[in-house]
């Protein structure tokens, strides 16, 4: 009871608005004049389009800039609210359904006035959004099948009315078919100014309402036990969704919104697991994907903005599943890596000791056809293994003199004093680790050996430390084989 009151308060406090520096610089673009043109001349030089880009001096290309930003950071900031949901097909679902309301937008209007079509297709949203939720409420059909079923009718529908309009005598140059792909020369200071207002409507949605749909959506059942109006918050989100959708699509297109949608949210989760920064850095990766897109479109010849933003999108999305530092697939390969040849290392180290072990330790050195044999390992493999354990200073190699007879004389391992430390402590890892689950968790000590093989590489100096203690610092574990303490470690010989 007393969490849920907490919980109450902590959503009444008055939440303070973060700082967003770049909805200044938004604000500032607004104050150039706007108006569609050309972005770039074929005549241009690279160099001279990269300085018009650069330098903003173009009002096209302001007003290009602006529109791209402004919906990179529309569709970061909503896909990461879906994605985390898993819910992305419904975000594709949706971006498929408003095509038949832009049609009946541009019908109502007879052009193709930014704010009649926004009606149109949020009326189409909203329907197919029901339709879903009838299909899910009164069928058999589960939710994919009916976001499949949605996606493909109103899309059909969509470009069957599309195409009528192209044949009316006002439907010509219309430029509605733009919508399919994206077209963003086509943009105007309306759409512009429609897109602002959608962004401020997801932006004011992530501040003022950040706890309530975080609880709706990971946690429903809880989210009505303390009285949010969970249907209520969820459609509220279809809406902000379906703002996003459609003012993406004169840049981008129906068929393209929904990567936007994706994949920066996608690629903020490989980055952290938290769910406000994932907020962030989808927004900024969208933001980020979208200018460069932009510009880059801008310095080519004939190169369609939409298809070039989602690809610069893509190769961000790559570049962290490769290169990030924690979770990248390289970093995770060569940490797999490191880890298998140290836990090879050490393996190694503990059949030598327990080759010495097997003598009562009246000799500091093996043969290499001592280690193989307790290795269960060929010659080539085992000379390898010592090999790697001379590389890493861990034992020291020389010939057998005390065989006059043998030519060439066998080979002797010795373990230096790091090799030797090593070597106690995994053994000690070991057979500590079986006598913790021998006495307190009451395994049988014949079903202990396998857990010890995994565990002996991982146990920290700390735990180790804590078993100890639990334990009354042992000296033997459950089979009757000395532990080696930290003293033996540091005289170099078990006694």
């Amino acid at each position: 009871m007393n969490g849920t009151i907490h919980f109450k308060k902590s959503m009444r406090r008055n939440i303070q608005i973060k700082r967003i520096g770049m909805a200044w610089v938004i604000l500032s673009l607004f104050t150039f004049p706007l108006h569609g043109e050309q972005i770039s001349a074929p005549s241009d030089s690279l160099l001279e389009r990269g300085y018009r880009f650069l330098t903003l001096s173009d009002e096209s290309v302001r007003m290009v800039l602006l529109g791209t930003i402004l919906m990179g950071l529309s569709c970061g900031i909503m896909g990461s609210l879906i994605v985390t949901r898993r819910l992305s097909l419904f975000g594709d679902t949706l971006s498929h359904a408003v095509l038949p309301g832009v049609a009946v937008g541009f019908l109502w209007s007879h052009s193709k006035d930014s704010w009649a079509i926004l009606a149109g297709a949020t009326l189409a949203g909203f329907l197919g959004v029901a339709l879903i939720s009838l299909l899910k409420k009164t069928s058999r059909i589960r939710q994919d099948s009916a976001l499949g079923l949605v996606l493909s009718g109103f899309y059909a529908l969509g470009i069957c009315m599309l195409t009528r309009i192209q044949k009316m005598e006002f439907g010509n140059q219309s430029g509605i078919d733009k919508y399919l792909f994206g077209q963003v020369v086509g943009l105007s200071s309306t759409d512009l100014w429609t897109m602002a207002f959608s962004f401020l409507l997801i932006l004011a949605l992530s501040i003022f309402l950040y706890k309530e749909m975080l609880v709706a959506g990971f946690d429903p059942e809880y989210a009505r036990s303390i009285g949010l109006p969970v249907d209520f918050l969820q459609y509220l989100l279809w809406l902000i969704l379906a703002f996003a959708v459609i003012t993406s699509l004169q840049i981008v297109g129906v068929v393209l919104v929904s990567a936007l949608l994706v994949i920066p949210a996608a690629t903020a989760t490989l980055i952290t697991d938290r769910m406000r920064p994932i907020l962030i850095w989808s927004g900024l990766l969208g933001c980020m994907a979208a200018a460069t897109g932009a510009f880059v479109s801008f310095l080519g010849s004939q190169l369609p903005t939409g298809p070039i933003i989602v690809l610069v999108s893509a190769s961000f999305f790559l570049s962290v599943l490769f290169f990030h530092p924690r979770n990248g697939l390289l970093f995770k390969w060569f940490s797999s890596h490191n880890r298998n040849h140290r836990i090879a290392l050490e393996n190694t180290l503990k059949a030598v000791y327990q080759e010495l072990e097997s003598i009562d330790f009246q000799q500091d050195s093996i043969s290499v056809g001592q280690l193989a044999k307790r290795r269960r390992a060929s010659m080539p493999q085992a000379h390898r293994e010592v090999s790697a354990l001379v590389e890493k200073q861990h034992a020291t190699l020389h010939a057998d003199q005390s065989d006059s007879s043998a030519s060439p004389k066998p080979v002797l391992i010795s373990l230096t004093p790091k090799g030797w430390g090593t070597a106690c402590r995994i053994v000690r890892n070991h057979r500590l680790w079986e006598l913790y689950l021998t006495n307190e968790a009451r395994y049988a000590p014949d079903h202990v050996h396998d857990d010890a093989e995994k565990i002996e590489h991982v146990l920290g100096e700390e735990t180790v430390r804590r078993i100890e203690r639990i334990l009354s610092n042992p000296r033997k574990d459950p089979h009757g084989k000395l532990i080696p303490s930290q003293r033996d470690i540091d005289r170099g010989f078990i006694s």
